[in-house]
Order: structure tokens, then sequence, then C-alpha cells
């Protein structure tokens, strides 16, 4: 597992992602190492600029925040075939607070463009969904993320929305 110490002190801009939302920008360490594929999709993507404005659809208190989906409804994704499965065994890898995950259907095969960012662990998830970043700056910012209603924890309009998201290499 990385502790945001050590991730801080290893970042590369290449794996380093900024995802700007409206209380701040936060930074996520990008972790090719366990799941190469979803890595090289959620950067082809950025710089895409595909997650631009997009919404924060589905946002449970104390488990996550999930956006992804240009639609909003949580059944939309990119043009891009879905991923198969890249999860860890949760000997090296834990879905504690601000873990970054890939949302998929029952299919576990089924990643697109859709993920989540943890608000608390959930170790019942370990080994089932696969990993691909921690958060190492600015939880605060998805803290604030406004929540969702009920047991699906779908977001009534508007939605909070992710303003951009880049790899930071690309910044200059």
């Amino acid at each position: 597992m990385l502790a945001a110490p050590q991730a801080r002190a290893q970042t590369n801009p290449e794996n380093t992602l900024y995802l700007e939302l409206k209380d701040g920008r936060v930074t996520i360490l990008l972790l090719p190492d366990l799941a190469p594929r979803h890595v090289e999709r959620i950067k082809l993507l950025a710089r895409r600029g595909f997650y631009d404005n997009t919404p924060f659809h589905r946002v449970i208190e104390g488990f996550m925040a999930q956006g992804g989906d240009p639609t909003g409804t949580g059944t939309g994704g990119s043009d891009l075939p879905d991923l198969p499965a890249e999860f860890t065994p949760a000997s090296r890898a834990r879905f504690l607070r601000g873990t970054c995950g890939m949302a998929r259907t029952s299919n576990p095969n089924s990643a697109n463009s859709q993920f989540f960012i943890m608000f608390a662990p959930a170790p019942n998830l370990d080994g089932q969904y696969t990993i691909w970043g921690r958060v190492i700056g600015g939880m605060e910012a998805v803290d604030k993320i406004k929540r969702g209603r009920g047991p699906s924890g779908m977001v009534p309009m508007p939605p909070d929305r992710i303003r951009a998201m880049r790899v930071a290499a690309d910044i200059r």
C-alpha cells in the first residue's frame, strides 16, 4: 500500500493526474504497476478532454464519489472498448480513503471510463474492482462533492462536475 508521504516523494508527471473540482485541485498518483491498461485509459481520456465538465452522478456519504459518465446517468462511457479487469490482491492494494477505482457493471471486464474515489475504507471491494490511483493531495475537495440521495446515491440536479482532468506532464 502507498502512504501519502511516500507517494509524494515518488511522483512522476507522467503518472500524476490533476482533477480540478469546484473546491480545488485533487492530485492523484497513477499506479501503472497495479493496472497498466486502466492507467493508460484514464490518461488517454484525460488527454482527450473526455472528463471535462462530466458530473459526479453517484455519491454515497461514507463510501465513494463516482463520475466519468458524460450522460450523468451511470450508463454512459467512452467510445473505446471495455477493459479486462486488473484486480490486485488485497495484500498489495486495498480500497482505503482516497483510493481511485474503476466502476463497472456486474461483469468484471466491463470497465470503460467511469471511476470512483473512496471517502472511507471498503475492504469488501478489495480484489473485486481495479485500483488505478490514489489521491495524494486535495482530498478535502473530494470531501466537498455534493452527496446523492437514497441507497443508490444518485445526485439530484445540478450535480458537482469535474472542471478538468489533466496529466501533470501535459501542463506547462
